[in-house]
């Protein structure tokens, strides 16, 4: 018997009984995922473009009710563009790059986190997660429809898990009963509470955090409106939450988070007279119906590694952030952007397998920063003694009269790539005066190319970015071909900034997730090459 854990907002793979399940001994498959949502629909996708057989196994029928995660960060929707799905998103989406920061009524100082131009997509768009899900779930069909290898099948609960040396064993119940089947690579994508992880007995590292936040979901009816900004305040004079948080979604749907404390009655709380008690007091007279409503409390934790033998974890499975920041969904995307490109050359015998221990060693370094980050928002926005609650106040107070307080100020370091400076797959950074915020580690930053963008040139295998410097069209690493783009700075004064800085000329290696393996001012064969065995761990 499996019963539905949650209501769906969209039934997208009702079950059906597959041929596995009639074969007398498990049938193997290249890579399982287990898990439907976002962060396992993103990594069926990353491994059906080049072409790998996966297979999807969720306990549900499709994309689960609730806004949940809505903001969705510029990297996040790089990575879904060049999967095929982002500019739906785009579209849908509510797009904003400004922020504004209040205490009590006053107004401290607003932000703008993409004042530059010459960026296909913004800092930030809002879109409730369903939507999210959705288009990456048409994307996915779609790609099927072109002959994908990619297999998603509803209602099949992973019950047991066998980690093996060379494979792993998993056992399946349907509404037709229990099948089994086996997997050279097995990818966790099945949440924060991550049965997969569980039954293996591995655990987080972390705290959690002693409070609670009411979310609101509503839909505007009358005259009342506020821009597409989001507005946080310390201390509303509202008096319904330590802090609130507002931020508009498409179809006229705004969420309203409300620090509500850790010793509330939950079951209170969430009565419908209640909830509109705050926003009524929040609001004013105003006519809205409620979407959404829900009560969370968050973790900052991770496990200690991210690969288990032949099984990864990925997203909430992986690592869990306080939502301060939209650091959830938008690390999760790119821990798929990480360990897809990495498991398909392993399993095309291009890159020997300890690369794929990159992938926990790179994800773990980006999750320490969020965690960091998120750790840091969530000490300013709940002073944890009376001198931090002093600072805190201290901090808007000067924040809205100078600009060297404005930095202190914490409701959110909201999310950007993780650079990854100093591991292991960087090559040399032989630049000279080249711009640090496209040094090696860094992920690629967008630019206006010939009517286009840079970043659509990008992405999927190893690249050779030439900027006014001479090299071949193609270059044979050991196996791996790397093809050239050639451009030029002349007449491109973002590309110039971005990625020549006080040079001259550039050569710039990229890796198939658009991160910076290497870069030159002149073009090197056998440097090229070293560099490209660098960043599969062949050296």
């Amino acid at each position: 018997m499996i019963q539905d854990r949650y209501t769906l907002a969209y039934k997208v793979y009702p079950y059906e009984k597959s041929d596995d399940q009639d074969k007398p001994g498990a049938v193997r498959h290249p890579v399982v995922i287990v898990g439907g949502g976002p962060i396992g629909v993103a990594t069926a996708l990353d491994l059906g473009q080049q072409g790998i057989p996966v297979l999807v196994l969720d306990d549900h029928e499709g994309i689960g009710m609730g806004s949940r995660a809505i903001c969705f960060a510029k990297r996040c929707l790089e990575v879904a563009d060049r999967y095929g799905c982002g500019e739906p998103m785009l579209q849908k989406g509510v797009v904003w790059n400004v922020g504004k920061v209040f205490h009590k009524d006053d107004k401290v100082f607003e932000f703008n986190l993409l004042p530059e131009q010459g960026h296909k997509y913004p800092a930030f768009i809002n879109l409730q997660q369903p939507y999210f899900e959705k288009f990456m779930m048409d994307r996915l069909r779609a790609m099927q429809a072109e002959g994908a290898p990619i297999e998603i099948r509803g209602k099949n609960r992973v019950d047991a898990v066998a980690v093996l040396d060379d494979h792993v064993v998993l056992d399946v119940m349907t509404p037709d009963g229990p099948y089994r089947i086996a997997a050279d690579w097995l990818v966790a994508c099945d949440g924060a509470s991550s049965p997969l992880r569980n039954m293996l007995g591995y655990d987080f590292t972390g705290k959690i955090f002693q409070d609670s936040f009411l979310i609101a979901d509503i839909r505007m009816k009358g005259d009342l409106k506020f821009p597409a900004e989001r507005w946080f305040w310390f201390e509303p004079s509202h008096g319904q939450g330590a802090s609130t948080l507002l931020h508009k979604q498409p179809d006229d749907v705004w969420r309203i988070d409300f620090q509500i404390g850790w010793d509330v009655n939950r079951k209170e709380e969430m009565k419908e007279e209640n909830i509109r008690r705050r926003i009524d007091a929040f609001l004013g007279k105003a006519d809205y119906e409620m979407v959404w409503s829900s009560i969370y409390t968050f973790q900052c934790k991770r496990m200690d590694s991210f690969r288990h033998g032949r099984v990864f974890f990925a997203g909430d499975a992986a690592h869990q952030v306080s939502p301060f920041g939209a650091r959830g969904a938008n690390s999760g995307m790119q821990d798929v952007d990480n360990l897809g490109w990495k498991l398909g050359l392993v399993i095309r015998g291009k890159a020997p397998e300890r690369l794929l221990d990159t992938y926990s060693e790179e994800r773990v370094f980006g999750a320490d920063e969020n965690i960091l980050n998120s750790t840091r928002s969530t000490d300013f926005i709940t002073p944890k003694s009376e001198i931090s609650k002093i600072f805190r106040d201290a901090v808007l107070a000067l924040a809205g009269k100078t600009k060297f307080a404005r930095p202190l100020v914490n409701s959110g370091r909201l999310s950007v790539p993780c650079v990854y400076d100093g591991l292991s797959l960087n090559g040399p950074d032989a630049l000279a005066g080249g711009p640090a915020r496209a040094r090696v580690g860094a992920p690629m930053v967008d630019a206006p190319i010939d009517g286009g963008w840079l970043l659509e040139k990008l992405g999927g295998k190893f690249q050779l970015m030439t900027i006014d410097a001479d090299a071949p069209g193609t270059i044979d690493a050991d196996g791996i071909e790397v093809t050239r783009l050639a451009l030029s700075a002349k007449g491109n004064p973002e590309l110039a900034e971005r990625y020549l800085g006080e040079a001259r000329s550039a050569v710039y290696l990229m890796r198939p997730d658009q991160h910076i393996a290497a870069r030159w001012d002149a073009f090197d064969a056998d440097a090229v090459r070293r560099a490209v065995n660098i960043a599969t761990g062949r050296v």
